[in-house]
């Protein structure tokens, strides 16, 4: 006999370091809700800095849940003084904010914020970096499978590591959890980025990351330092990405790797609306040509890399699915994705409103993919990596 499932759900993402409750919270005991209790207090035990509890989807919440809750929050403020905690509700769960204030008036590290942004936390900051949102939604979504690649393309604990292109620091802040780099260099030629990704660093307590700016096609770095090189989803938007291998190459080490990843954006395929998923994925390939970029480039990593000098060329493919964990997260990506490609990429190239109505819908059926009981919907990644000749 199966048990029903659960009316919530409780997950730790680490890029955010942020502790996601969802559903309906009724329990008639704690005892009902006690993996929950344990994972939020093994989270709050573990990370430095800002710990972000985000309640914006919890719907319904008893005052037996809302007790164990509390008594758990209250004694993580009051073991670890240091550490600031952040409740983050949602203006549209009106009754959330004042409820969870209630908690805020004896400990003085724990705050309730009303965030309504799909990009929290970095949005407000970035809003203009049209990409930068999309990569950080990307890279929480890449993570659970590029964790399992990394050491079988070579990283090790204890290396010296560069994550060039990093944007606002999530894949290095998560690399350096996982695994610990002597040294690790986060180089990016935006310097807001940047800055975001130190604001970040500091927050999370995290100060092992060597935030550089730099133009990453011409890098104010010695040749031969580095034992991992990683560049993610970044030459597909380069218009000469073989520059910018040349310069991976230059600065990794002999017998050193490089790792990159990039896309093939017309194979993102769903269930059901396949058609018009397809031809929209399609003319995103289109789209970014006209640009000189190219997110056809994942299956030409390998020529890529051989082309570059390196040898021992590893390639993986693996797909990123709704299927990966939440589906709203990958809704989130396709939602992004719409907003830059049909609302700005394409009215820049002045494609006509019929053209972009269509367009458009694509995305939209993706995300009703994404997000149906029933439906299945897939973005594929090439991962690859050289090694640098002795």
């Amino acid at each position: 006999m199966s048990l029903p499932p659960l009316p919530y759900t409780v997950r730790f993402d680490p890029t955010n370091q942020e502790l996601v409750l969802s559903g309906k919270m009724r329990p008639e005991s704690t005892a009902e809700i006690a993996d929950a209790l344990e994972l939020l207090r093994q989270s709050l035990e573990r990370y430095s800095g800002i710990v972000y509890l985000n309640v914006k989807r919890l719907t319904h919440i008893n005052m037996t849940a809302f007790a164990a809750l509390s008594d758990v929050v209250a004694a993580a403020c009051r073991t670890r003084p240091e550490r600031q905690i952040k409740i983050i509700t949602s203006s549209v769960m009106a009754w959330s904010a004042s409820l969870f204030e209630t908690l805020t008036t004896s400990q003085p590290n724990l705050s309730v914020e009303v965030y309504d942004s799909a990009f929290y936390p970095g949005q407000s900051f970035v809003e203009d970096e049209s990409f930068i949102p999309i990569l950080r939604t990307q890279t929480k979504m890449t993570w659970r499978h590029e964790r399992e690649l990394l050491p079988r393309h070579g990283l090790r604990n204890g290396q010296v590591m560069a994550d060039i292109c990093c944007g606002i620091g999530d894949f290095a802040a998560l690399v350096q959890r996982e695994f610990n780099p002597t040294r690790l260099v986060a180089l990016d030629h935006s310097v807001r980025s940047l800055d975001y990704a130190r604001k970040v660093a500091a927050e999370f307590g995290m100060d092992g990351i060597e935030y550089t700016y730099g133009d990453a096609s011409q890098m104010l770095l010695r040749d031969n330092q580095f034992d991992f090189v990683t560049c993610r989803h970044s030459l597909q938007i380069f218009d000469r990405p073989e520059m910018l291998l040349r310069e991976l190459y230059r600065i990794c080490k002999p017998g050193g790797r490089v790792y990159i990843t990039n896309e093939k954006n017309s194979h993102c395929l769903g269930e059901p609306h396949a058609d018009s998923i397809k031809w929209t994925y399609e003319e995103v390939a289109k789209l970014f040509r006209h640009f000189d970029m190219d997110v056809e480039m994942g299956p030409k990593s390998r020529h890529l890399l051989l082309n570059a000098g390196f040898e021992d060329i590893k390639v993986d493919c693996f797909m990123v699915t709704n299927l990966d964990g939440d589906p709203q997260d990958f809704a989130d990506i396709i939602e992004a994705w719409e907003n830059v490609y049909a609302g700005e990429m394409a009215v820049r190239r002045g494609d006509p409103p019929d053209f972009i109505r269509r367009f458009r819908q694509g995305f939209k059926d993706h995300v009703f993919a994404a997000l149906h009981p029933k439906g299945y919907a897939g973005w594929p990644i090439w991962a690859a990596s050289g090694r640098k000749p002795l």
